[in-house]
């Protein structure tokens, strides 16, 4: 039989579980939720006597303070709202309508050739905005009337455009990245570095499945017509020069990284600034814009950092009455090797992806299942980025994907759920060969970190 300290803060997560179908804010739940379980605490500890582990008093408790000082006191914390503001800035500059129309005439006469297009500027997008929402929404607004016009498949079309957008989520600099190193105290460089490949690797792969569509079934992914204007030299030429702006921004955030020239959080902030320049070079820059760029990255900021403080004070309360006594003895008890708890708690997060966005997997998940890794001696920047892989894939993943929802309120009324899932089928496909590649090929995502220090 359980402890009674162990029973308590199994009913403390299960009473969360079930509360969150209630649709009440994630963030005062986890709070108030907490607060409550330690009162209870220290109740029975005083009226009593009852075991309760650490929970013996307020005074206990108050530790949350200082937990939360040494939150809002991490530099780390400051590049998010600047890679937030980085992606939304970008989403009103106007370059990704600009790419589009210049790739559409490179691209577009070849088979698959708007798929392509489509795949390429979701990797440009996911590096320059690290945001799903946005980039899924803005990818569906700029392509899916063009793809339709030309005859493209209903699913194919809706499974390319919610596949590209997801790249977001990996491809640094993923504001879920920034937050992952924070919860387990890895660097933010590392995790940069080693989503790099794996991330461009599924973007590579979405393009090779396109082509091959193209090939066997061309009346999915059908050339424009013949009579369509004929290709030149020129537009081959703007098209490229289109996506120097951007590509000029991704090098100068990550690179700043790699090289060691920048921190990340001095990173976020050229970032953020060089997104303003490029709004401004297209004339896409106003008192209106920068007003509703400040606007949205605060709520966004407010929204992630709440749901922090929630997360923070879950995570104290519950390791007071014993839950990380409780998360270790049931993976113990499994008697599984470090690939077997990987692969446990990879499923884990595949199903809560299904239910829980990935801030509160990131804050709540993650902080309790990453002591547990780390005494088994797995290396946290490969598991992390695995768990971000896993996330990915859940948000792709039918019937409750979260790219499936984004990508559905705002397609044309023709495109159905039904074709929605239909086309990410395909591409889920490829996401989790993509993790089982990682799991088999550490290198893959080792490689990258391990050159920043010289090999190790």
């Amino acid at each position: 039989m359980l402890p009674f300290y162990e029973m308590l803060a199994l009913g403390f997560m299960l009473t969360f579980i079930l509360m969150l179908f209630t649709g009440y804010p994630v963030a005062w739940l986890l709070a108030g939720l907490s607060l409550l379980f330690a009162a209870v605490g220290i109740e029975l500890v005083n009226q009593f006597g009852i075991d309760t582990f650490l929970m013996t008093s307020w005074a206990k408790v108050s530790g949350i303070v200082d937990r939360l000082d040494a939150i809002m006191s991490n530099w780390v914390l400051v590049s998010l709202p600047m890679f937030i503001y980085m992606g939304q800035m970008l989403d009103r500059s106007g370059v990704a309508d600009i790419m589009m129309r210049n790739f559409v005439k490179v691209f577009g006469g070849i088979r698959g050739g708007l798929g392509l297009t489509v795949i390429v500027i979701g990797i440009l997008l996911a590096a320059s905005t690290g945001i799903v929402g946005a980039s899924v929404v803005l990818l569906a607004m700029l392509s899916m009337p063009i793809m339709l016009q030309n005859h493209y498949s209903k699913a194919v079309a809706s499974g390319v455009v919610a596949a590209s957008g997801t790249l977001g989520i990996l491809i640094p600099p993923s504001i879920m990245l920034v937050l992952m190193a924070d919860q387990v105290s890895v660097s933010v460089g590392d995790l940069f570095m080693g989503a790099l490949v794996p991330g461009v690797g599924l973007g590579l792969l979405y393009m090779v499945f396109v082509m091959c569509v193209g090939f066997a079934r061309p009346d999915l992914v059908p050339p424009r017509p013949a009579d369509a204007e004929k290709l030149t030299l020129k537009q081959v030429l703007i098209a490229f020069a289109s996506t120097i702006p951007t590509f000029g921004l991704i090098l100068t955030v990550l690179g700043s990284i790699f090289f060691g020239i920048a921190t990340p959080t001095e990173a976020s902030g050229l970032g953020a600034f060089g997104a303003i320049l490029l709004a401004a070079a297209n004339r896409k820059l106003s008192w209106s814009v920068i007003r509703q760029v400040g606007i949205e990255t605060t709520l966004t900021t407010c929204f992630i950092f709440s749901i922090f403080i929630g997360a923070t004070v879950f995570a104290y309360v519950l390791r007071l009455i014993g839950g990380d006594e409780l998360i270790a003895e049931f993976f113990k008890g499994l008697g599984l090797g470090p690939t077997g708890l990987v692969l446990v708690v990879l499923a884990v997060v595949f199903v809560a992806g299904f239910f829980l966005d990935w801030f509160e997997i990131v804050l709540i998940i993650l902080p309790l299942l990453a002591p547990v890794v780390r005494v088994a001696g797995i290396d946290m920047t490969w598991f992390l980025i695995l768990i971000a892989l896993m996330l990915q894939t859940s948000f792709l993943t039918p019937p409750v994907g979260f790219s499936l929802f984004y990508l559905k309120g705002v397609v044309p009324k023709e495109v159905t759920i039904k074709d929605i899932y239909i086309g990410v089928i395909p591409f889920v496909l490829l996401q989790v060969s993509m993790v089982a590649l990682c799991l088999i090929f550490p290198r893959i995502i080792t490689w990258l970190p391990g050159l920043m220090y010289g090999g190790k």
